[in-house]
């Protein structure tokens, strides 16, 4: 799982389809050869693209405002920036390390954790030991930036993003 910059989550059993969407989306946003790939969880999918994940994420809100209803096993797309071992020290040294590069003096964050089949990262205190590794004033109601922490297991993905950066989405299809 060490190569992916973008996380994709879908309904459960919809993962082939979901791949086969976000593939030709990726092709539709130039990139001839993404690579796309299963997770061992059930509802997720990974994609390595040779393009700016920013740039995809800008290319498929202009897709999504002329076809709001383009995507339909697709439920929400998160660029990922750095990926490394669920380790706390190692993430801390990533953030510390790169946040500078992303989260500007003046603007204010947030960190979002989300866990998966990784409970030796205590919530609370996790959170406490990253934000106090960033200089810049929080805000959880309405941050500038959000520092995403996606544990998988064993292997992490960390993001410094808008928070419109994010594509969420309703799905459109049911299981018969």
């Amino acid at each position: 799982m060490k190569n992916l910059n973008l996380l994709v989550s879908t309904s459960r059993y919809n993962e082939t389809n979901a791949k086969a969407e976000l593939w030709f989306t990726l092709l539709i946003c130039g990139d001839n050869y993404p690579i796309i790939s299963n997770l061992e969880f059930s509802g997720l999918i990974t994609a390595l693209t040779s393009l700016k994940t920013t740039q995809v994420i800008q290319k498929i809100k202009k897709i999504l405002k002329h076809d709001p209803d383009f995507f339909q096993y697709i439920l929400k797309i998160i660029p990922i920036d750095y990926v490394c071992e669920t380790n706390v020290n190692v993430i801390k040294q990533i953030i510390n390390k790169n946040y500078r590069n992303y989260i500007k003096k003046d603007e204010s964050f947030s960190i979002k954790l989300k866990r998966r089949k990784n409970e030796v990262i205590e919530r609370k205190s996790f959170i406490n030991i990253i934000a106090e590794a960033i200089n810049n004033p929080v805000d959880l109601e309405n941050p500038e930036k959000i520092v995403r922490i996606e544990v998988l297991g064993n292997s992490c993905g960390i993001a410094f993003i808008n928070p419109s950066d994010i594509l969420k989405f309703k799905c459109k299809t049911s299981l018969t």
